[in-house]
């Protein structure tokens, strides 16, 4: 649908996955409800009754085991030619890789794995609370690499919720919203109304990230707008292209134009966007923004390459060397009673900071 606005390009109804917009391949928000576990990481056994177990996107009781059959998640599987940024806002993960890495992260961490030439890499969802319910909340976004990079060594890098910037701005009704500045510096509009702040400098992306390119000009940001908030984003590059995603609330206002369902709305990248949240509850928009990278892409399933012949030996190579191997026990392969931490492949070991 076209909205009738300056600002405006475009606007679709959301769903649990959603598109991207180049360089963007798609993105998916989680929310599961699980209940308290079963002291081995898992769901009581008797309330998997009904599911499809191994494919199951059920939603019943309000929430999924996905590929999960003891513990829900996503076992090992493979990719090659993009990335995955993992947004963790609650909840815990439990990350396994081909390359023997191993991390737990949530509460807010993100996780940033650039797929390069091939890794197997498992995502589970550890039910850690036996005597509360265990909420997950994430999102999981796939960003293409260039054709130059799609080779390149595969790698993780942790941002712990500590490291990663947020910007607290109060309107001029003393109304509060906030960003958080995943990638893509932040330069706020009125810099009076963000206690003085004029830019906000994200943690640095992976090496080989269409996001180090400086002119790419990519940014990932959460924002959020208490009731009857008014924050206008400020304008990026003419080449670049931007959508906003309402994952939460159903209040947005659009340069004038009101939303009232989940929708993904494209905007002009190269003007101001003011936002107002009209409603009576917290409205949160994931913004997704980037210079496409312009090339041909060719996907299937967990691979994404520029041509057919390059997906077919991305299969194929997974199949004679299975990107390395898989040296866990199990493929849905998890952390037991651990706080979080990452361990990378040379052994280094990363935590959050104490008395986080």
């Amino acid at each position: 649908m076209k909205a009738p606005s300056s600002v405006i390009l475009g606007a679709q109804a959301l769903e649990q996955t959603f598109p991207g917009i180049d360089p963007f391949i798609f993105g998916a928000y989680h929310q599961d409800h699980y209940p308290a576990g079963n002291g081995q990481l898992g769901p009581d056994p008797t309330l998997l009754k009904g599911r499809d177990i191994g494919m199951d996107f059920s939603r019943q009781d309000g929430w999924s085991m996905y590929h999960g059959d003891k513990i829900p998640g996503f076992p090992a599987h493979p990719h090659r030619g993009f990335e995955t940024v993992t947004i963790v806002r609650k909840g815990l993960v439990d990350h396994a890789d081909s390359l023997g890495a191993t991390a737990r992260y949530g509460e807010g961490d993100v996780q940033w794995l650039t797929t390069g030439s091939g890794v197997q890499h498992g995502e589970m969802f550890p039910m850690v609370h036996e005597d509360k319910d265990n909420t997950l909340d994430l999102f999981q976004i796939w960003l293409n690499l260039p054709g130059k990079k799609k080779m390149a060594p595969p790698d993780f890098t942790m941002f712990w919720a500590h490291d990663i910037p947020h910007v607290v701005q109060i309107d001029a009704q003393g109304r509060r919203s906030e960003v958080e500045v995943i990638a893509g510096n932040y330069a706020p509009v009125d810099a009076a109304a963000a206690g003085g702040q004029s830019l906000v400098k994200a943690l640095a992306p992976p090496p080989n990230s269409w996001a180090s390119e400086a002119e790419a000009d990519v940014a990932i940001w959460i924002i959020r707008l208490e009731p009857g908030a008014n924050l206008t984003l400020p304008a990026a590059s003419s080449q670049a292209r931007r959508a906003l995603y309402l994952t939460t609330g159903s209040t947005l206002t659009v340069d004038g134009h009101a939303f009232n369902q989940r929708v993904v709305v494209e905007v002009r990248a190269d003007a101001q966007a003011p936002l107002q949240n009209q409603g009576t509850e917290v409205v949160e928009v994931l913004l997704l923004q980037g210079k496409p990278i312009g090339e041909p892409a060719a996907a299937h399933g967990p691979f994404v390459m520029n041509n057919q012949q390059e997906l077919v030996q991305a299969i194929q190579d997974f199949q004679r060397t299975e990107y390395g191997g898989w040296p866990w026990p199990s493929h849905a392969h998890t952390h037991g009673k651990s706080s979080r931490f990452a361990k990378h492949p040379d052994g280094r070991v990363e935590t959050p900071s104490v008395g986080e």
